[in-house]
């Protein structure tokens, strides 16, 4: 399988390559920051520079030709303002389905954020709720797309404590945190299970071990 990963340096990005390299898969990440290119290469991806901010539908397609998989890890990330929510967690997300469509890479993993398709609550930081906003609307985006074979993934609070590899996954969980170890390798057993498309999966720490969490969610 050659996935090819948008947001390709970010965290979760990084561990999903290392795992998908060490079983023999090709992956490639598409960065921004030619500089990252080498932290993919120590994790066993291509790195593929690509700005997708400037970048157009084209130019996107191109790398995502050939590929059996996309997953958009992307983000604007936490000291960006409000603007660069929408032009990443949204404009890029849409921007990346739209490419996956152009060469017939259907099949799509979205990393998304839990609690999304709600109106923030009166008070949300101003910049904060512009991101779940942002992430809302590109779910939406991606879901209405009948071309794709979609799931979107939507984690709680993300931590770098060390794997556990026992999660919650369902199409709606409490809030709570989950390692990003433990993201990267659903999002590993999500590709390997495409039945999973059409799916919006609320993802977790919890009890079960995370191939027979999948298998749940399509019993």
């Amino acid at each position: 399988m050659r996935t090819v990963i948008a947001g390709g340096h970010g965290k979760i990005a990084r561990r999903l390559e290392r795992l998908l390299a060490s079983r023999g898969d090709q992956v490639a990440g598409l960065i921004r920051n030619e500089d990252h290119a080498g932290d993919l290469l120590d994790a066993g991806a291509e790195p593929i520079v690509c700005d997708l901010e400037s970048a157009g539908a084209e130019e996107v397609a191109r790398h995502l030709a050939g590929a059996d998989a996309a997953v958009f890890a992307a983000g604007a990330g936490p000291g960006s303002g409000a603007a660069r929510k929408d032009t990443v967690d949204r404009g890029a997300a849409v921007l990346f389905a739209d490419a996956a469509e152009r060469v017939g890479v259907r099949r799509l993993i979205v990393v998304s954020a839990m609690g999304v398709d709600d109106e923030p609550p009166p008070g949300t930081d101003p910049v904060f709720a512009a991101y779940l906003r942002a992430k809302g609307a590109a779910d939406a985006d991606v879901r209405s797309r009948s071309g794709l074979y979609w799931t979107v993934l939507r984690p709680g609070r993300l931590t770098d404590d060390p794997g556990t590899g026992t999660v919650l996954l369902a199409q709606s969980a409490p809030r709570g945190a989950v390692t990003r170890d433990d993201v990267a390798a659903v999002l590993v057993a999500l590709l390997d299970h495409p039945a999973t498309a059409g799916l919006t999966l609320d993802l977790v720490g919890g009890p079960t071990p995370i191939d027979e969490a999948v298998a749940a969610v399509l019993a």
